[in-house]
């Protein structure tokens, strides 16, 4: 709050962001024009003075993270994607992997007797890896664990198993719910911007599709999360008419979890001649998406795709949550050329992370329920090596 006074009672920045500023500290909500401000004026020290006093205010010193692992079934997929590194098209069959359901079933039996919480299962949108066959997929891990939290299934995936199967979109979740699916992650989303989408994604499902997926998800009481792929080809002006939507839909229906800021990684994809985001601009974007965002509890900075050290800083910069142990269970963004090419880290230095930043670390389920504080943990206990 001090910081957030001194920065209005000094005078000496621009007249819209001291008006911003002001808004902000009354809790009153930043309309579009505002969030395309923050990004064309907005230094990185002012917003992140302005997104850790809504991070404080609404989480004080907690940061979450779980004890997680991913399944990815494949990554041969009927989509081609301009921006993706992972995902191997059909006729590319042979440079990709397809995993067995036994091969899966058997991920998950390695992990019986470990204290993880979540799978979190995503995939290329494979032709032969339909609805029906994933609802029985889910069935079978829930046998093996019948207390794990399944999260699965990007709405790109989604939209394309209902179709095959002919089912309407709720049809479809019924019956993955039914079969033990909890909730949705939030890729596929990329920039809702149908101009920008054309250009880099045509011809996966569309921004009113994705929508459309999530909300029938929330009325099914199926949570999901949130996501925006930044720094490629957008403008500012898309990336907060993305995060508009994701907002409008919030005010609707109250079911998204968090949201996620993902990185544009260039590597090994067809837009490899585009630059990268700098940190400071990532720090930036995670910001103003606390700021702008207001619906939303929880901002998540995926620690694999931007690396451990950005992720520690994003925690100044509004964000509080840094995801889990993933225990190097997916290759997404290692193929893309991100930091982390083994991304795994133990709960004891996940734990050291978000201590090192002077932050409260919290063992959080999918839903945001505590399952451990470990403010006052001791990192010579050695008490949590998983």
């Amino acid at each position: 709050m001090e910081n957030l006074g001194r920065i209005i009672a000094e005078g000496n920045l621009d007249q819209d962001l001291i008006q911003i500023a002001e808004k902000v500290k009354e809790g009153k909500r930043l309309t579009t024009e505002e969030g395309i401000t923050l990004f064309e004026k907005g230094e990185l020290a002012y917003l992140g003075v302005l997104a850790n006093y809504i991070r404080e205010k609404k989480h004080g010193n907690k940061t979450y993270f779980n004890r997680n692992i991913h399944i990815e079934p494949t990554n041969i997929c009927v989509f081609d994607c301009k921006f993706c590194s992972y995902s191997r098209l059909l006729k590319h069959k042979q440079e990709g992997w397809e995993m067995t359901e036994e091969e899966i079933l058997e991920t998950m039996r390695s992990y019986e007797n470990k204290p993880i919480t979540e799978v979190h299962i995503v995939g290329g949108v494979h032709p032969k890896m339909g609805l029906h066959y994933f609802a029985n997929l889910i069935k079978k891990i829930k046998e093996i664990r019948p207390d794990i939290h399944v999260k699965a299934f990007t709405a790109v995936e989604l939209e394309y198993m209902c179709r095959k199967a002919k089912v309407s979109y709720e049809e479809g979740l019924k019956i993955l719910k039914d079969h033990g699916q909890n909730s949705l992650p939030g890729g596929g989303a990329e920039i809702f911007d149908e101009e920008i989408r054309e250009k880099i994604c045509a011809d996966k499902c569309s921004s009113a599709q994705w929508l459309e997926i999530h909300e029938t998800a929330h009325k099914l009481d199926m949570p999901s999360n949130a996501t925006m792929l930044y720094g490629h080809i957008e403008s500012y002006a898309h990336r907060i008419d993305h995060m508009n939507r994701l907002r409008e839909l919030q005010d609707k229906t109250g079911g998204f979890n968090t949201f996620i800021p993902l990185k544009f990684r260039n590597k090994g994809n067809q837009m490899s001649d585009v630059d990268e985001t700098t940190m400071i601009e990532d720090l930036r974007n995670y910001a103003i998406s606390r700021v702008y965002m207001d619906n939303f509890d929880h901002i998540k900075a995926y620690w694999p795709m931007i690396g451990r050290k950005t992720a520690q800083a994003s925690l100044n910069f509004g964000v509080n949550d840094i995801d889990g142990t993933i225990d190097d269970t997916t290759k997404i963004y290692s193929m893309a050329g991100s930091e982390e090419q083994s991304p795994t880290l133990t709960t004891e230095q996940l734990i050291k992370m978000v201590l090192d930043a002077g932050r409260q670390p919290i063992e959080r389920g999918t839903l945001y329920e505590v399952i451990n504080d470990y403010s006052d943990y001791k990192l010579e206990d050695n008490s949590v090596a998983y």
